[in-house]
């Protein structure tokens, strides 16, 4: 059977950053169609309006031009129609945001998410979508290549270079498959004996051989808290390595990053620096969605409602579940240690509480709020939110902690993640809203309602540092920045050094404070993006300083009490000796080698 859709994409003018997406629609309906783009894309909550980028669009059949009505923001409805023959809608997206979320092209290099540049039709989304992916034209592009998990069409398929019909089940597929064109880098490994291969676009000279088999060992590591099955026939890293960039997104059988080039190895590195741990964790993240966001979902998403927000209150599950087990997929995958995963533990369990916000949002309701406050962050969201992130990877660490604890070893929270797969992962049916206690008892017996009501409902922190005696680990204190004292962060602006968030509580606040100002003085004396810090050095806890700032363009002063420390960093260490409890209690969560053996 033949598809009732297809689609042709054209990178048009590569100069002008337009694709060109013609869509045919195979015996239209009398009544006329109606065809819609989406809101969002998933995996990222916030309403981004992918229309706005539509340059023109127009329809025709026949030959002859049909009326496009537009009904709101991202809908249109054709007027009635003259005959069976086919419909015709071409539309020109501008392509020039560099993200893993929208579509980019120029002359390096073309990408695009199927959200940005395939219209709906209204009643046709469960059908077959078939898409043709055309190369520029010119002599320039006659080495670009196509990378992409989207299935390759029976009876056409592709060229050599991957341009050719493609075939998705439905829209929901055709939208969850990136692709990436261009003259890229690649390498390739097996886990399990599925083929995975990661792209790279963008300048750089990179060990792709310790890349491939880092990631490996990244992957394996996943796939063996799952039971070892994938969940695709293939998996695909789409990369683009830039000056400056840091993010991901996920998809059912592939994931699209974006990072500095300076992340990725270099020949005859061998260590693992900080900027290559932050990537490898990146790609442990977003692969780790493959099962668990992309096949576990919540309730809420089934299906995902493309024009609206899609609210749910377990995000904090979904992506802070996931934010704990990217890095400790690393220490399982024998590439960092355990006193450096400690490290990672730490940063986290400082950026959580240096934010106030904690105290006034809930995990529930940072994730419901995702659509208006997580993604749309202001100077005042550190006295105003919590992320379901990072406090949900504490979370993550709390009940993995406690379940090994009250089970006396036996069961953790990997078992709850088989227990989601086994029952939600391969099923129509998502995860309901008010079940992870229960899923959670019914995967290891342990109850854990009212650590949830008081870390996920309420505002509790997570009370690490009583979990972590019992692993030998010991949970400590030591000095943050200088600045923490005047209750602002500050952020360089070239040699220029701006407040970038005044705490609430703080003596900045009470003084007068406000982000955005330019620091200019303290005590008199010059400030710079570099000596702030050795300027309060050299004040005396309970000082009151004089700070000159530019707030639009005048010159304001301030006293302002240089208090202690308001942000305390926090450090994690071993003792020194280890009991052989201790050490199998430890073993068995990190699935690594103990640091001490007396």
């Amino acid at each position: 059977m033949s598809p009732s859709l297809d689609y042709r994409v054209e990178p048009v003018n590569p100069q002008a950053h337009i694709f060109s997406v013609t869509l045919s629609v195979h015996t239209p309906l009398a009544e006329g169609e109606t065809l819609r783009l989406p809101a969002w894309i998933p995996g990222s909550y916030m309403i981004r309006e992918f229309s706005r980028n539509i340059v023109e669009i127009k329809a025709w059949q026949a030959a002859r031009p049909v009326l496009l009505e537009k009904i709101d923001k991202h809908t249109w409805k054709t007027g009635p129609l003259a005959s069976t023959a086919p419909l015709q809608v071409e539309t020109l997206v501008y392509a020039w945001d560099l993200s893993v979320r929208c579509a980019h092209l120029d002359q390096s290099h073309g990408f695009f998410n199927g959200t940005q540049l395939f219209l709906s039709v209204v009643g046709r989304e469960n059908t077959p979508h078939q898409v043709e992916i055309c190369r520029p034209e010119g002599a320039a592009y006659s080495t670009w290549r196509v990378a992409t998990t989207l299935p390759v069409a029976p009876g056409k398929g592709v060229d050599e270079q991957g341009f050719g019909a493609r075939l998705a089940a439905d829209y929901d597929e055709l939208i969850d498959h990136p692709v990436e064109m261009g003259s890229f880098e690649s390498l390739g490994f097996m886990v399990s004996g599925v083929p995975h291969r990661m792209v790279i676009t963008g300048r750089g000279r990179f060990d792709l051989q310790r890349l491939s088999a880092d990631l490996q060992k990244v992957c394996s590591a996943v796939a063996r808290l799952f039971g070892g099955s994938l969940p695709f026939d293939q998996y695909l890293f789409l990369v683009m390595a830039v000056g400056d960039g840091y993010g991901g997104l996920e998809h059912r059988a592939s994931s699209a990053l974006i990072c500095a080039r300076n992340d990725l190895p270099a020949f005859g590195e061998e260590s693992i620096d900080d900027a290559y741990r932050g990537f490898l964790g990146l790609c442990s993240h977003e692969y780790f969605h493959a099962w668990h966001i992309k096949r576990i979902k919540p309730q809420a998403f089934i299906p995902y409602k493309l024009y609206e927000e899609n609210y749910t209150r377990l995000l904090w599950v979904f992506e802070g579940f996931t934010s704990y087990y990217d890095d400790l997929a690393l220490i399982r995958a024998g590439l960092i240690s355990a006193k450096e995963y400690l490290g990672l533990i730490a940063k986290t369990i400082s950026a959580v509480e240096r934010n106030s916000g904690r105290l006034k949002q809930s995990l529930a309701d940072s994730s419901f709020d995702a659509w208006t406050k997580y993604y749309r962050q202001d100077e005042n969201s550190p006295n105003a939110i919590v992320s379901y992130y990072q406090k949900g990877a504490l979370v993550a660490l709390g009940l993995d902690l406690t379940i090994r604890l009250k089970s006396d070893g036996r069961f953790s929270l990997d078992d709850v993640m088989r227990h989601l797969w086994k029952h939600y992962g391969r099923s129509v049916g998502g995860v309901p809203e008010e079940a992870m206690p229960q899923i959670i008892h019914a995967a290891t017996g342990v109850d854990v309602g009212k650590d949830i009501a008081a870390w996920v409902m309420g505002y509790a922190d997570v009370p690490l540092d009583r979990l972590f005696k019992a692993f030998g680990v010991v949970l400590a204190k030591k000095t943050g920045s200088r600045a923490s004292g005047l209750g602002i962060r500050v952020k360089a602006d070239g040699s220029i050094l701006r407040v970038s968030a005044v705490l609430d509580g703080g003596s900045g606040q009470f003084a007068g404070l406000s982000a955005g100002d330019e620091l200019v003085a303290v005590n008199e004396l010059r400030v710079t993006a570099t000596n702030f810090e050795k300027l309060l050095m050299r004040c005396q806890t309970g000082e009151l300083l004089g700070v000159t700032v530019f707030r639009r363009d005048e010159l304001r002063s301030y006293e302002v009490m240089l208090n202690p420390h308001c942000v305390e960093e926090r450090e994690l260490s071993f003792r020194s000796r280890l009991s052989a409890r201790t050490r199998a209690l430890l073993g068995d969560w990190l699935q690594a080698d103990t640091p001490h053996e007396g």
